[in-house]
């Protein structure tokens, strides 16, 4: 079973916010970084690596920091929304400056405690059945406030709740004791919040850099290469309490070939034509044309193309509310590339 079009649509508006928002900073000269001596005089020493690839040294060094908010603005954004939108879940943060704090039982403290320091010292091995059989029991010992933890991740069913914190992959030195940490204060506190569930708390990464496009599928991983590359992954975590690329994206929608789907979006929309076709769909006076209406299909823009094929019935019903007038006549995007929703709600009513 494939996407659902209101699927395609969501991931399609995060994809033209996404291209939107880069464009505006993207790095069309180097005029306002030209100096940068520091950036240039340790780039000397990768002077004949860089031979024949980068002519424009400054230009090269605003790319790169370009592509390091595409990564932040990917890593914070695009993936996390992606991901609510398969699975109609949401980011749930349990701090003291949020929802505030769960509690957890003494016994559980300690069980967790003796799981990070036997790990930490090798005298054992990731294993997710004891740990959850040592961690989610109920038990008669005082409750203890819970650390702060979030999840980027979060969805309830009948039966089961399940959490994901999303990672770069490439995390920091030595973070994954403290991923390891809050996963457990995490499942502990999510045990007595909701008792009667099946507890489920996993750590993700989007896609598996150790993937080779030129051998392998670019949705593929092999997870004993990628988490072994990983520093200290395999020695906190177990395979199955991790997603990696495809196996991510899968889980989150319940059905196969999900990042072979996201990744089609992407390519559609992403052309050296995105700019031109952005114009259009914020170009009023071509709202009407068939090329619009090719354009909001192109990029499953479904409930743009509904009001566009309903517009007859919109002009009478608006007849006469100044309103109604003004809001009809917004753009379907703002600036920032986003899909103005609360004009399509106000224009779907009226159908």
């Amino acid at each position: 079973m494939a996407l659902t079009n209101e699927q395609k649509e969501k991931i399609s508006i995060e994809v033209i916010k996404t291209l939107v928002t880069r464009f505006d900073s993207f790095p069309e000269d180097a005029s306002n970084n030209r100096n940068a001596p520091f950036h240039e005089a340790f780039l000397n020493a990768f002077a004949d690596k860089l031979a024949g690839k980068v002519s424009d040294t400054p230009f090269f060094i605003s790319l790169s920091s370009w592509l390091q908010g595409l990564n932040t603005t990917l890593g914070q954004t695009f993936f996390e929304n992606v991901a609510h939108i398969l699975c109609n879940g949401e980011k749930r943060e349990y701090t003291s400056k949020k929802k505030g704090n769960l509690q957890i039982t003494q016994l559980q403290q300690d069980s967790l405690t003796n799981i990070i320091i036997n790990l930490s010292n090798s005298t054992a091995v990731p294993n997710l059945f004891e740990e959850n059989r040592n961690l989610l029991q109920d038990d008669n010992t005082a409750l203890v406030t819970a650390m702060d933890f979030s999840a980027d991740v979060f969805y309830e069913t009948d039966d089961s709740v399940v959490a994901i914190e999303l990672k770069s992959v490439k995390p920091n030195s030595g973070e994954m004791r403290g991923e390891k940490q809050k996963i457990l204060s995490g499942k502990s506190a999510l045990f007595h919040l909701f008792p009667n569930k099946q507890i489920k708390f996993y750590i993700g990464f989007p896609f598996d850099p150790t993937v080779n496009p030129e051998q392998e599928s670019v949705t593929s991983y092999d997870k004993n290469r990628f988490l072994g590359s990983i520093i200290n992954m395999n020695k906190y975590f177990a395979h199955d309490e991790t997603l990696v690329a495809s196996e991510l994206w899968d889980f989150l929608s319940g059905q196969e070939h999900t990042m072979e789907d996201i990744l089609a979006i992407i390519n559609t929309i992403s052309t050296t034509a995105f700019l031109d076709k952005f114009r259009l769909l914020t170009d009023n006076s071509k709202r009407l044309t068939p090329e619009y209406l090719a354009q909001l299909q192109e990029w499953n823009l479904f409930s743009e193309k509904e009001l566009i094929v309903n517009n007859a019935i919109l002009i009478r019903k608006i007849a006469g509310n100044a309103t109604l007038s003004r809001i009809y006549n917004k753009t379907a995007f703002d600036n920032d590339g986003k899909y103005v929703w609360e004009r399509y709600n106000t224009l779907k009513n009226l159908l």
